[in-house]
């Protein structure tokens, strides 16, 4: 049985989700990784996904870690905190062909979300022979910005550096746990299928809820909760508004198939 612990993942990737097994309860749980620790994979197996498998994700059990059918388009947004149309000049079989990956951290304890994007981040590196560098260029992105009446939001009564958590099916109701403006506009860049600049200046980590209707539900629904931009506002105090501005892209300069183990 699985728990989602990370469940922007799913948004992250439109694919898949990050989820911790659930240890047996007899055995003493794990303890988190080193906050300082900058862990890479001590040895990782890496192979094709089978073509009719349909399961994929992010997932933890303990100590071990592994990726499930998952296209190397989906491990750079992953490792790097981006939106797929941020990475430049992929070659095809960035998309074409899925990988599972499985291994152990070279240091103890179980990783946080960001010691898990460094571990993939280094194996893009070492095994894919990944090359990048960041450009700015100008796209089209969403702006999250404070809207008039200020924010809406609670401080979140969680500790600082335990788990982000944003939970729910993206198809009407979100909960945010200890999310900061940076952390939401994440998720909310996978929805609205572009970036998302976070110009709030908000800072700190909250907790909240988000409801809302989806298109083709408010049309038949006339007492439906409002779409999605008008609840950002009415119950966030917060505004996301199309335009085009510079943004950070990877630019792939090189990368290679892996060798199999």
């Amino acid at each position: 049985m699985r728990t989602q612990v990370l469940s922007v993942c799913i948004l992250l990737l439109s694919s898949g989700g990050i989820a911790q097994d659930k240890q047996n309860t007899a055995a003493e749980p794990l303890k988190p990784m080193a906050r300082i620790a900058d862990p890479a994979f001590e040895v990782a197996t890496i192979k094709p996904s089978d073509p009719n498998h349909r399961n994929n994700g992010f997932h933890l059990d303990g100590h071990r870690v592994s990726v499930e059918n998952m296209p190397v388009t989906n491990l750079i947004c992953f490792a790097y905190s981006i939106h797929k149309s941020q990475i430049v000049n992929a070659p095809a079989w960035f998309d074409e062909v899925h990988w599972d990956i499985d291994g152990i951290p070279d240091v103890e304890g179980v990783p946080s979300l960001h010691q898990y994007q460094r571990m993939v981040e280094k194996l893009l590196g070492d095994r894919f022979a990944l090359q990048i560098h960041h450009e700015k260029r100008e796209l089209s992105v969403y702006v999250l910005t404070v809207a008039k009446g200020g924010p809406k939001l609670a401080v979140s009564k969680s500790d600082p550096d335990d788990s982000i958590d944003q939970t729910g099916n993206g198809k009407g109701m979100m909960k945010f746990t200890n999310n900061s403006m940076a952390d939401f506009a994440l998720g909310m860049q996978f929805m609205v299928g572009k970036p998302v600049v976070n110009e709030t200046n908000l800072p700190g980590r909250f907790d909240f809820t988000l409801r809302w209707s989806p298109d083709e539900l408010r049309t038949s629904e006339p007492d439906a909760a409002p779409g999605l931009y008008t609840a950002i506002q009415e119950e966030l105090g917060l505004k996301l508004e199309p335009t085009r501005a510079p943004a950070d892209v990877l630019v792939i300069d090189h990368a290679e198939r892996p060798s199999q183990n």
